[in-house]
């Protein structure tokens, strides 16, 4: 790469610390839980707002309903927010995909609506960090590289969307859609608390199942009943017990709900696990075995037992390109003061998304923070300025990058 002078552009941006934070606090103090689809339109309607300075043609896009399993073992659906997608210069030599998730983990009804000061440099509040600070920092990254000469060289595609946190099951299209256009990604969710970012990311599946047995009265013709609970707690126990036969595979049981009055043999119930994975092809001995397991419960006499669901994300296994990102990241992390280190991670987003079509990405170019998804969640309010100054130099720079052949560009 040619020697350049990019400070002038960058350090525009040690002015805008306090807009940063008082936008980041607009949106925190929108309820945009994942099922909340008001509040998530809501705040795509802010980021619009925010996203006027960038330019771009702005799109938005509805997204399919989230399927669920509830808890009587019925499909139910819900509408979703709507994403936002905003693209610029698509004839650019180099294409880059911006993404942050505009939905929380905290539903409407939940207690932590608002912020709280811990100290004059930490900020609590839902979704502080996990997303809506990663938010800000990738559009005024933007609006650096937009002031700057060399902004011409790259076309950018930003995402917001707005079901990440529940697996990005109406999104994902749109991702997809992205990496058939684009070299490379920078996704927005928080860094290690250190600032420290995530390298390979295991795989994960969400799965439901549904067991159905036959009713009958406890006391005078138990005989009959087919005990629903009972195949479900057996179905369980086997799934558990696959844990530790398989390297880098991990199953949890989270939840289970079935019967009511204790006089009844209960002839429904349900339950809902994850499995995370380190390498793609364990996704087919985990099916395996639990195609056995099925089958097996299934030969009971009245009882049925069947298996919603599926591996929604891939581990993210990282390429020579992905690495030689790392290594670039690292470089504009050192011109700046931050010693950046990238580590394995058992979490998963779009990350993982982008990587399985493909893509080199950096997935945690966001705010530091840390306590994600838990009431104590809290935001370094010093990163917003560091963590927008660290995209927008890894944007000009690869910007007058004079080869990208190490991308393995499309």
């Amino acid at each position: 790469m040619q020697q350049h002078d990019f400070t002038p552009w960058v350090n525009w941006l040690d002015d805008k610390y306090d807009e940063m934070l008082e936008k980041t606090i607009r949106l925190v103090r929108i309820n945009s839980g994942s099922l909340n689809h008001e509040g998530v339109n809501e705040v795509r309607k802010l980021l619009a707002e925010f996203c006027q300075e960038l330019g771009g043609e702005q799109e938005v896009i509805a997204v399919k309903p989230y399927e669920v399993v509830n808890e009587q073992g019925e499909k139910e659906f819900f509408e979703m927010g709507k994403a936002l997608r905003i693209t610029k210069r698509p004839e650019a030599p180099l294409q880059i995909f911006l993404c942050g998730h505009m939905d929380t983990v905290f539903p409407v009804d939940h207690p932590f609506q608002d912020i709280t000061w811990l100290d004059d440099e930490t900020l609590n509040g839902p979704g502080v960090a996990d997303l809506k600070g990663g938010l800000v920092v990738m559009i005024k990254a933007l609006a650096a590289l937009e002031r700057s000469p060399w902004a011409d060289q790259i076309g950018w595609q930003i995402l917001f969307n707005p079901d990440e946190e529940i697996g990005s099951q109406g999104s994902a299209g749109l991702i997809i859609d992205a990496a058939e256009k684009c070299d490379l990604g920078m996704i927005y969710e928080p860094s290690f608390p250190d600032g420290n970012l995530a390298g390979a990311r295991k795989g994960s599946g969400n799965f439901s199942v549904v067991s159905k047995g036959l009713a009958a009265h406890a006391g005078r013709e138990h005989h009959l009943g087919r005990n629903a609970v009972r195949a479900m707690c057996d179905f369980v126990a086997m799934i558990d017990d696959l844990n530790g036969q398989r390297e880098g595979v991990t199953i949890n049981p989270g939840f289970i709900h079935g019967g009511g009055a204790v006089n009844i043999v209960p002839d429904n119930c349900m339950s809902r696990f994850n499995i995370r994975l380190e390498r793609s092809e364990d996704e087919k001995w985990c099916l395996d075995h639990l195609n056995r397991i099925i089958d097996e419960i299934n030969q009971r006499d009245g009882i049925s037992i069947e298996l919603h669901g599926g591996f929604g994300r891939k581990p993210k296994e990282l390429s020579p390109a992905n690495e030689k990102l790392f290594m670039l990241a690292r470089e504009c992390g050192e011109v700046l003061g931050m010693t950046l280190q990238w580590l394995p991670t058992g979490g998963c987003c779009d990350g993982n998304n982008l990587a399985a079509a493909g893509v080199p990405n950096i997935d945690t170019l966001g705010v530091r923070g840390g306590k994600i998804h838990s009431s104590d969640e809290y935001l370094k309010v010093d990163s917003l300025t560091e963590r927008a100054k660290l995209s927008a130099l890894l944007l000009m720079k690869l910007a007058t990058c004079e080869d990208y052949s190490w991308l393995e560009t499309k």
